[in-house]
């Protein structure tokens, strides 16, 4: 089944159901999505409107949705309340998770993460920037804080020394990234959900004003994903990336198109995710200690 992810920021629409599918309502056209398919449908323009139903029916079909300011920045995210039968059980084990078994699986993500960003580093300038090596000298809990060592090195030769990554800004770079890490950010919540587990309940992440911080976690080792498209754009465009439907559409397009590749298979973002949320609901109810993280 093809899983979808749908934008609408360009002009006004009505969102309403029938017959188990999503009704769109344009100016001059009408489409439909069967609810089962919706992934992600993402809101930035200020003129659309919902049936209660609608929401309803996109969280009981297990789909995400992100709502975004005047800026087209994200502000909210929707996810449904009920994902698994064992729900409570995991919602248990993962509230008791001791300290050593968090320390362990943040380890893999850092390390998985970094591997990532050395991988993109390598196809696009030549070099890894001896992140390998770092992602090596990892230790339980990274207290070394080698993953914002890495993130240094990264973002210096990815986007040039002068660049900062900064989440709440509105330069065009940054503002392309907070685009795709907001798609991939409601994929991992949703995913996290279809698992089991709470997504408020994070490894490493405890900020009390993120009520995602597992997806903030689980998402860290695909964000070079988003970042290898946001080098494509800013290839053709240059500095000034245009927030428009094209460009949201190319980020969005490589997250459903990118092949990962787990135990030596190719699958889509949205199985690899499922993959991993579930081999973490795994390791909160003492199943197995290690994580099912991807190459791509």
């Amino acid at each position: 089944m093809d899983e979808k992810i749908i934008d609408i920021s360009e002009e006004a629409a009505g969102l309403s159901v029938r017959l188990n599918q999503l009704h769109i309502k344009l100016a001059r056209a009408e489409a439909s999505v069967p609810l089962e398919e919706l992934a992600t449908l993402i809101v930035s323009h200020p003129a659309v409107h919902y049936t209660h139903q609608a929401l309803a029916s996109i969280c009981t079909h297990g789909g995400t949705v992100i709502l975004c300011d005047e800026k087209r920045l994200p502000i909210g995210m929707l996810l449904p309340l009920v994902g698994h039968f064992t729900q409570t059980e995991r919602f248990n084990a993962q509230a008791s998770a001791s300290l050593p078994l968090r320390k362990l699986l943040w380890k893999q993500v850092v390390r998985a993460k970094i591997m990532s960003q050395a991988r993109l580093l390598l196809h696009l300038r030549g070099s890894d920037n001896g992140l390998p090596r770092m992602a090596r000298k990892l230790r339980s809990g990274d207290p070394d804080n080698l993953e914002g060592q890495a993130a240094r090195r990264y973002w210096h030769a990815l986007f040039g020394p002068a660049f900062h990554r900064i989440p709440r800004t509105t330069d065009p770079i940054n503002r392309a990234l907070n685009y795709g890490y907001a798609v991939l950010r409601a994929a991992v919540a949703r995913a996290i959900c279809s698992a089991g587990l709470h997504p408020s309940l994070g490894i490493h992440h405890h900020n009390k004003y993120d009520p995602f911080c597992l997806a903030s976690d689980l998402m860290e080792p695909f964000r070079p994903m988003v970042d290898r498209e946001v080098i494509s754009l800013l290839t053709v465009h240059g500095p000034e990336i245009p927030m428009d439907k094209d460009t949201k559409a190319q980020i969005i397009n490589a997250l459903l198109t990118t092949p990962l590749v787990v135990a030596g298979h190719h699958r889509t973002l949205f199985d690899v995710l499922a993959r991993a949320a579930a081999s973490l609901a795994g390791a909160y109810t003492g199943g197995r200690r290690t994580l099912l993280l991807p190459r791509w």
